[in-house]
C-alpha cells in the first residue's frame, strides 16, 4: 500500500494534479519558517551566550550612581567589579558635530565575552578582552563615518582632545534599544571627570558588572534584590537583555501574526485545490472499489498520499524559509550587535505543524467523500457526486487553525483578538466583494462579444469570484500599507510641522550658564527661552503607591511609571498649551504644592483633578495637588513638559535647563560654536534623528515586506485554485460556446476581462482598505488628517488587472485548445 500510494504520488505531481495544493503548502510553511529560524536564532545566541552578552554574570543598572554600600557588599562577596556609565554627548571632529551614546568604561570591562576592534573601517578585526587606554576613544563604523575621521585622528569630547585609537565593531552588553539610535563612543572611566560632561540634570545610566563564583553571586543577588529601589534593577542569566527579548517577542509576534494571513489564504487554497482533485478522482475511485478494493483502504491509500505530499511540503517549505530568514537578518541586521548560532529544530516542527493542520484539517473533507464514492458511478456519473460541504470536517480544520493562530500570538487574549480581527477582516472584504461583483453586472451591456461574455461569467460565478477577490485585495493591502500609505503617512507628519519649528534642542545646560548661551544665541539672531527643569520619580497618586505592577495590562503606563520625569516650573500657560480641565495657577500660588499635568499622562496612569501626586526630587519628596489638565500641541516641536507647577517649589533641588530653536540651513556653524563655548551641553539635531528613525522604520518595513510578499503569492495561489476548481464546468461551457460558432479570439478577450475585472476590483477594495487604514493610523498615531490619494485606487486597479490576468491566464489558456467535439464526447 506504502509502494502504490508513493508511486501515485509521484504520478499525480508529474500530471499536475497536486501541485496547487503541494505551493499552498510550501508558502504557507515557508512564510511561517522564515520568521521561526529568526527567531531561534536569537533566542539561542541569548540563551548559549548569556555571560557574553552581559560581559559579566551579573548586571546592576540603575538611574542614579550606586551607593558605596553595594559597592562595600561586591568586595565583601570577593566579586570581580567593572563600572561603565553610558549616557548621549555631543562630538565634534573639525567641522563636524554629531550626537554620540557615549559609553565610559573602566580597566577591568568586560568580565566576560570580549570586543571587536579594527584600526581600518572595513577591515580584519581583532578580539580584545579591555577597553580603550586612557586619553583614546573607539568609535563604531557609523560615528567615525558621520565625523568623516580615521584611526589615529583628533576629536572633541566635552572639555577633552582624544586621539581615536580603534573602530568598535562589537561589543559583548550593546543593548538593542529601538529609540538608541545614536551611534557609539568608547572611552576610559578615568577621562570622564576632566570631560565636564558629568553635570545635574545629565542622564546617566550608571552600570556594574560583575563576575565570580556561583554560589558567591547568588548570595550578593539575595542580598541586594529587597534592597533595590525604584530605577534599579538587575540582570542575570535567566534574564538577561530583556530589551532584546522585549524587542525579539514582539517582532516574532507581529512577523507571526503577519504570516497568518499567509496561512489563512493558504487554507483557502487548500480547500479549492483538495475539492477539485476529489472530483477529478470520483471516477478512479469508483473503478478501484469496483476491482475489489474496499472502502477503508481506498480512504487508507488517498491518506498515505496526503502524508507523502504533507512530508515532501513541509520539506520543501522549510527549505524555502530557512533561505528566507537571511532576508529578514539582513532587513534588520542595524538593530542586532550579536554573533548568532545556527538554528535548532524547532521552526521545523513548526513547519511541519503547520503543513499538517492545513492538508489534515482543510482536506480531510473531500478524503471523506472519496472514500464514500458509489460502485456504480462507473455506469451512472450522476451518482456520488461532490457535496456542498461536510460542515463537521471543516469546523474540524477551522479548529485546529483557530489553535495555530492562538499559538504564534503568543496568549490567548492576543490570539483571539486577531482571530476576531482576521474574522471581520475577511467579512467584511467578502461583503465589498459580492457587492463589487453585482454592481459589475450592469456594465456588460452596450459592449462587444468579450466584454459581455467576461462579466458575465463574473457574475455567474460570484462565489468563486469573491473568493478571488478577497485573496487578492488582502496581499495587496498589505503591500500598499508598507509601501504608498506609509511614504505618504511620513510625508503628512513632515508637512504637518510648521517650517519655522524648532529643529535643535539644548539639554544639561546648567544655571551659570544661562546668561551666557541666552548671549551667544541672541548674536545668531535667535531668541530661545531657555524652561528650568529637574527630574523627579513619581511615588505615588493619591494614597495609592505606584508602580510598574500597578498597571499590568498597560506596557506605556508602565514605562511611564518607572523613567524619571522632567517637572518645570513657571507663571504663565506655555504656547501651544492649552486647558483641558481646571484652572491655571493664581499668582498667589508661586511656591504652593500645586501642579498642571498633561491630559494625555493623566488619561494613562489615571489621574484626577484633585489628587495629590508625590514625587521624589533628589532624594527629596514633594506632594503636588494636580489643579489642571493641559492639553499639548507636541507637532510644535517646543519643549513640551508633562508636568508643571508654579515658581517657588523647586528652589532646593539642583537645576538644569533646556531650550529649543530654529537654525536656518545656512548657519550650521552654530553647532560647532555651542560646543566649543559649551562642551557639556547636549546638542540634538532633529532632522538627524528623524532621518535614522526613517532609516529604522525602512528596515521595518523591508522585513514586514518580505513578509507579505508570501502572502500576495499565496492570494495569487488562490487564484490560480479557484480558477482551476472550476476548469471543467469552464472547459465545457467554452467547449458549447464554440460549436454554437463562437471564435477562440473572441473567448479569449472574455476570459482576458473577466481576470483583468477581477484584479480591478480586488485593487480597489485593497486601495479603500489602505487609505481607510491609513486614516485611522493618520488620526489616532499622528494627530492629523491625510489627504486621500485617488491616483492609489487607479493604480491599485491597474496592477491588480494586470496581477490577475497574468496569473489566471496560466491556468485557463489550455482551455481554448482543446477541441470542442472531444470535450462534448466526454462530457463534465
Amino acid at each position: 500500500m506504502i509502494r502504490l500510494a508513493w508511486r501515485l504520488l509521484g504520478r499525480e505531481l508529474r500530471s499536475g494534479e497536486l501541485r496547487l495544493l503541494f505551493a499552498a503548502l510550501v508558502i504557507a510553511v515557508a512564510s511561517v519558517t522564515a520568521v521561526g529560524f529568526f527567531a531561534d536564532r536569537i533566542r539561542l545566541a541569548l540563551e548559549r551566550e548569556a555571560q557574553q552578552l552581559m560581559g559579566g554574570d551579573l548586571l546592576l543598572i540603575a538611574d542614579q550612581a550606586w551607593s558605596p554600600e553595594v559597592l562595600a557588599e561586591t568586595r565583601q562577596q570577593d566579586l570581580q567589579l567593572a563600572e561603565t556609565l553610558i549616557f548621549p554627548s555631543m562630538v565634534m571632529a573639525g567641522e563636524q558635530v554629531q550626537l554620540a551614546d557615549i559609553k565610559a568604561v573602566g580597566s577591568s570591562y568586560p568580565l566576560r565575552g570580549q570586543l571587536s576592534v579594527t584600526t581600518q573601517s572595513g577591515a580584519g578585526s581583532a578580539a580584545v578582552d579591555h577597553g580603550p587606554e586612557p586619553g583614546f576613544v573607539w568609535l563604531d563604523e557609523r560615528l567615525a563615518g558621520a565625523l568623516k575621521i580615521d584611526v589615529g585622528g583628533t576629536l572633541t569630547v566635552g572639555l577633552l582632545h582624544l586621539k581615536v585609537g580603534g573602530i568598535l565593531l562589537q561589543e559583548p552588553d550593546r543593548g538593542v534599544n529601538f529609540f538608541t539610535l545614536a551611534p557609539r563612543l568608547m572611552m576610559h572611566l578615568d577621562d570622564l571627570p576632566a570631560s565636564g560632561l558629568i553635570q545635574e540634570g545629565a542622564r546617566i545610566s550608571y552600570r556594574l558588572l560583575l563576575a565570580g563564583e556561583p554560589e558567591r553571586i547568588a548570595a550578593f543577588k539575595n542580598w541586594l534584590e529587597p534592597r533595590l529601589l525604584r530605577g534599579q534593577r538587575l540582570e542575570n542569566t535567566q534574564n538577561a537583555r530583556p530589551e532584546i527579548r522585549s524587542a525579539l517577542d514582539r517582532a516574532q509576534r507581529f512577523l507571526g501574526l503577519a504570516t497568518l494571513l499567509t496561512v489563512i489564504l493558504a487554507a483557502v487554497a487548500v480547500v479549492l485545490a483538495a475539492r477539485r482533485y476529489m472530483q477529478r478522482h470520483l471516477d478512479a475511485c469508483a473503478v478501484m472499489r469496483c476491482l475489489g478494493l474496499t472502502q477503508r483502504r481506498l480512504v487508507g491509500l488517498h491518506f498515505l498520499i496526503y502524508c507523502g505530499l504533507a512530508v515532501l511540503a513541509a520539506a520543501c517549505g522549510c527549505l524555502l524559509g530557512f533561505l528566507a530568514h537571511f532576508a529578514l537578518l539582513q532587513s534588520l541586521s542595524g538593530w542586532l550587535g550579536i554573533s548568532l548560532p545556527l538554528p535548532g529544530w524547532l521552526p521545523v516542527w513548526q513547519g511541519c505543524a503547520v503543513a499538517a493542520v492545513l492538508l489534515f484539517g482543510f482536506a480531510l473533507p473531500p478524503l471523506i467523500q472519496l472514500g464514500q464514492v458509489p460502485v456504480l458511478r462507473v455506469l451512472r456519473r450522476e451518482l456520488g457526486a461532490p457535496k456542498a460541504s461536510l460542515l463537521g470536517a471543516y469546523l474540524f480544520g477551522l479548529a485546529w487553525l483557530a489553535a495555530l493562530v492562538v499559538l504564534v500570538a503568543g496568549d490567548w487574549r492576543m490570539g483571539c483578538l486577531a482571530l476576531a480581527g482576521f474574522a471581520c477582516a475577511f467579512g467584511v472584504f467578502w461583503l465589498i466583494a459580492r457587492l463589487a461583483v453585482r454592481a459589475a453586472a450592469p456594465f456588460r451591456h452596450g459592449g462587444g462579444f468579450g466584454w459581455r461574455q467576461g462579466l458575465a461569467n463574473l457574475s455567474r460565478h460570484g462565489t468563486a469570484s469573491s473568493i478571488q477577490i478577497v485573496a487578492l485585495a488582502i496581499g495587496l493591502m498589505a503591500m500598499l500599507l508598507l509601501t504608498v500609505t506609509r511614504v505618504e503617512l511620513l510625508d503628512a507628519w513632515r508637512k504637518a510641522t510648521p517650517p519655522d519649528a524648532p529643529n535643535r534642542f539644548l539639554i544639561n545646560i546648567q544655571p551659570h550658564q544661562r546668561d551666557a548661551l541666552v548671549h551667544l544665541l541672541a548674536d545668531a539672531g535667535i531668541q530661545a527661552e531657555l524652561a528650568p527643569m529637574a527630574r523627579a520619580r513619581l511615588l505615588q497618586i493619591g494614597e495609592r503607591r505606584v508602580s510598574a505592577a500597578s498597571f499590568p495590562e498597560d506596557e506605556r503606563a508602565q514605562r511611564l511609571v518607572e523613567r524619571e520625569f522632567n517637572l518645570s516650573w513657571r507663571q504663565s500657560l506655555p504656547p501651544g498649551n492649552t486647558l483641558a480641565a481646571g484652572r491655571w495657577f493664581a499668582p498667589e500660588e508661586s511656591g504652593q504644592g500645586v501642579a498642571s499635568v498633561e491630559a494625555g499622562l493623566a488619561r494613562t496612569l489615571g489621574i484626577q483633578l484633585g489628587d495629590d501626586l508625590l514625587f521624589s526630587v533628589a532624594g527629596i519628596e514633594k506632594k503636588l495637588r494636580v489643579v489642571n489638565l493641559r492639553k499639548l500641541d507636541w507637532e510644535s516641536m517646543r519643549v513640551n513638559f508633562f508636568v508643571l507647577t508654579p515658581p517657588g517649589i523647586m528652589d532646593e533641588v539642583a537645576t538644569s535647563y533646556i531650550t529649543s530653536f530654529h537654525l536656518p540651513p545656512g548657519n550650521s556653524a552654530l553647532n560647532g560654536q555651542l560646543l566649543a563655548q559649551f562642551p557639556n551641553i547636549t546638542l540634538i539635531d532633529v532632522s538627524t534623528v528623524l532621518r535614522q528613525l526613517e532609516t529604522v522604520m525602512s528596515q521595518v518595513s523591508a522585513a514586514i515586506q518580505f513578509i507579505f510578499l508570501f502572502t500576495l503569492v499565496a492570494g495569487g495561489v488562490v487564484l490560480y485554485s479557484a480558477l482551476f476548481s472550476a476548469f471543467d464546468e469552464r472547459r465545457h461551457t467554452l467547449a458549447l460556446m464554440r460549436a454554437l460558432g463562437a471564435q477562440r479570439r473572441q473567448l479569449r478577450q472574455a476570459m482576458i476581462v473577466e481576470l483583468a475585472a477581477t484584479g480591478a476590483l480586488a485593487g480597489l477594495i485593497a486601495a479603500l482598505g489602505a487609505e481607510l487604514l491609513g486614516q485611522l493610523i493618520a488620526r489616532q498615531v499622528f494627530q492629523m488628517a491625510l489627504a486621500t490619494n485617488f491616483t492609489l485606487f487607479f493604480g491599485t486597479a491597474l496592477v491588480g488587472a494586470a496581477l490577475s490576468t497574468s496569473t489566471g491566464w496560466l491556468a485557463l489558456r489550455a482551455l481554448l485548445a482543446t477541441p470542442p467535439l472531444q470535450v462534448l464526447r466526454n462530457g463534465l
